[in-house]
């Protein structure tokens, strides 16, 4: 059996835990970052080879406790903690970008630096859980899109200036991912405009009205989470990591719109299918 050692964040649920619970029956010692006592206990009780340890991105006391927790030396780290702040940018308070990128960049990029000791003496591998949002901007998810942006970014910088220790860096880029947002997202929207004022609420209806359209129709195509965790055990036992990894048709098709499409052909789809 393995000794190969992962810390995992966002192990509480969806695709974190799709991706504890595959390594794990791999045989990896799974760290499981999770954010409350009742996730840990879900987690642990999934194998015998998986430690939740209390992690919040946001939380420097965290990171630091993990010196107490984790082995001295780390095969792979795997980014997948994030939240998606949603709406027209326009509505956006500087709260919220803060908490976007506070939680999708500025964590993942203390705690990769927390981890590089460990990370160096193994050789090992980190896997930032991007998007396609992360290469193609969609309309109502901009500050989200723009935290992927800056991952792709940091991912890309960080697979050249890791290459002399064999660190090696890569990136998943799923589409539409089964997991519970999109079981909540019609809530999530209405809930969404009745937080703004009633200026904002009448000039985005139609913006709102095409969401709604768009929600059932993409929700059919998403793919499970176990799809993500597959690809990232791929990434993390393959003798090369690739440097992207694209996961689902519907991540397949956007990138490839993007690539045949000018900038305002691809303007052009997004408006229609909001009905803009």
């Amino acid at each position: 059996m393995s000794t190969h050692t992962v810390l995992v964040t966002g192990s509480g649920r969806g695709i974190g835990r799709a991706i504890a619970v595959r390594l794990a029956r791999s045989g990896w010692r799974v760290y499981g970052g999770v954010r409350t006592d009742v996730a840990a206990k879900d987690l642990a009780a999934e194998s015998d080879l998986i430690t939740p340890v209390k992690l919040d991105l946001t939380v420097p006391e965290h990171l630091d406790a993990l010196d107490a927790v984790l082995p001295a030396r780390l095969d792979a780290l795997v980014h997948n903690a994030a939240v998606a702040v949603a709406g027209p940018i326009e509505t956006l308070s500087r709260a919220d970008m803060h908490e976007q990128f506070d939680v999708n960049l500025v964590g993942p990029l203390a705690l990769t630096r927390a981890m590089l000791p460990r990370l160096r003496t193994a050789r090992g591998r980190v896997v930032f859980i991007s998007s396609i949002n992360g290469r193609v901007s969609f309309p109502f998810t901009g500050i989200y899109n723009a935290s992927k942006y800056a991952t792709e970014a940091v991912a890309d910088c960080l697979r050249v200036e890791l290459r002399p220790f064999g660190v090696q860096v890569g990136l998943v880029e799923p589409g539409v991912i089964d997991t519970d947002p999109w079981h909540r997202m019609d809530q999530l929207i209405d809930d969404l405009e009745a937080g703004l004022d009633l200026g904002h609420r009448t000039l985005y209806a139609p913006h709102f009205a095409g969401e709604r359209r768009l929600i059932p129709k993409l929700r059919r195509n998403a793919k499970p989470p176990e799809r993500v965790a597959a690809a990232v055990e791929r990434q993390l036992t393959r003798r090369r990591m690739r440097p992207r990894t694209l996961v689902g048709a519907d991540a397949r098709s956007i990138l490839g719109m993007k690539v045949l499409l000018s900038t305002r052909g691809l303007d052009a789809v997004w408006a229609r299918g909001l009905g803009v």
